[in-house]
């Protein structure tokens, strides 16, 4: 944090909340989870633009139901996406209650994702819907004066292995599925329309595919076109996966920057760095022969460097 900025402060409200913050993909709903062993009294509110609405959950990358060990989850995939999207001043207040009511109960609230614009619309004391903070032009100063007494841990990864993990995430995710999720979800009716989900990385991308090969011609448009099938389907489908992981990767590096933004405005965030574990689970992957050892050594990386130095760092928070 910059030393000349003054550090956040909460107002009145002396309500404890741990915020997980980092750019797409960087661990957080899993270091969430893990921190949830260590503190069973916690519940989960999302703060990821694109996962607070119903559906898409392999394409916006929700945690899925299993993973989550039966720690309870809010505004997650609980909007609906017709009409408008979702205000950061609608989040604020949907999510101000649900830390009201998870914190009434005697339970530790978590706030856990990546979207930065609506972590400080519910954060800071005064929000005003009219100024940008994040802007180019710095029309508005980031407030270290907050609601609540948060806890800020940042889960960073290096540049150049996020980048790389990030591309490798988004073919993940088409072997889950992904194409076959847009496919059902491609409407030529709503062709240019971005609202709500339709602002998902990875709907644009493929409703330009899908335009050229609709999805109910024929049954093989439906599914991933194979090497050595059309070579024009084909390309077509590559470039929309190019165009998925360049978007991706742009949007991290959106993300980081907001992130260093709110740090230099005086908001107080514990950095982890999380580079060692998702380099050892690159050189995993590039392994053809990888055993039970490479997989337990990111796991090992990940709690040595970034799980326990987040229990220590929440465990002084909450004692102080």
């Amino acid at each position: 944090m910059d030393s000349s900025a003054p550090r956040h402060v909460s107002s009145d409200n002396n309500t404890k909340l741990i915020v997980i913050m980092g750019a797409t993909g960087t661990g957080k709903s899993r270091l969430s989870i893990d921190l949830s062993g260590h503190f069973p009294n916690s519940q989960i509110i999302n703060s990821d633009k694109m996962q607070l609405y119903k559906g898409l959950d392999i394409t916006t990358n929700k945690i899925p139901l299993q993973e989550r060990k039966g720690v309870q989850h809010f505004l997650l995939g609980e909007f609906d996406s017709i009409d408008a999207d979702v205000a950061p001043s609608q989040f604020r207040s949907a999510a101000g209650l649900t830390i009201h009511n998870i914190a009434s109960r005697g339970n530790l609230p978590f706030l856990v994702g990546g979207s930065n614009s609506l972590i400080h619309a519910l954060l800071v004391e005064t929000y005003d819907p009219e100024v940008d903070v994040f802007s180019g032009s710095g029309s508005g100063s980031v407030s270290h004066v907050l609601r609540y007494d948060c806890c800020f841990l940042w889960v960073d990864v290096a540049w150049s292995v996020l980048c790389d993990y990030l591309c490798k995430r988004v073919d993940e995710m088409l072997d889950s599925g992904m194409f076959q999720e847009l496919a059902q979800f491609y409407d030529p009716a709503n062709e240019g329309v971005r609202v709500g989900l339709r602002k998902a990385i990875g709907v644009p991308e493929f409703d330009r595919y899908f335009k050229r090969y609709p999805p109910w011609v024929s049954e093989e448009n439906g599914v991933v076109p194979e090497q050595g099938c059309d070579p024009v389907r084909r390309e077509a489908y590559e470039e929309a996966v190019r165009e998925i992981k360049d978007n991706t990767c742009r949007l991290a590096k959106r993300q980081i920057g907001k992130i260093l933004r709110l740090r230099r405005g005086g908001w107080d965030l514990r950095r982890l760095d999380a580079t060692a574990t998702f380099g050892a689970v690159m050189r995993k992957n590039k392994c053809s022969s990888s055993s039970s050892s490479d997989l337990e050594e990111w796991r090992e990386i990940w709690e040595r460097e970034v799980v326990e130095p987040s229990v220590k760092i929440v465990k002084r928070f909450l004692e102080k």
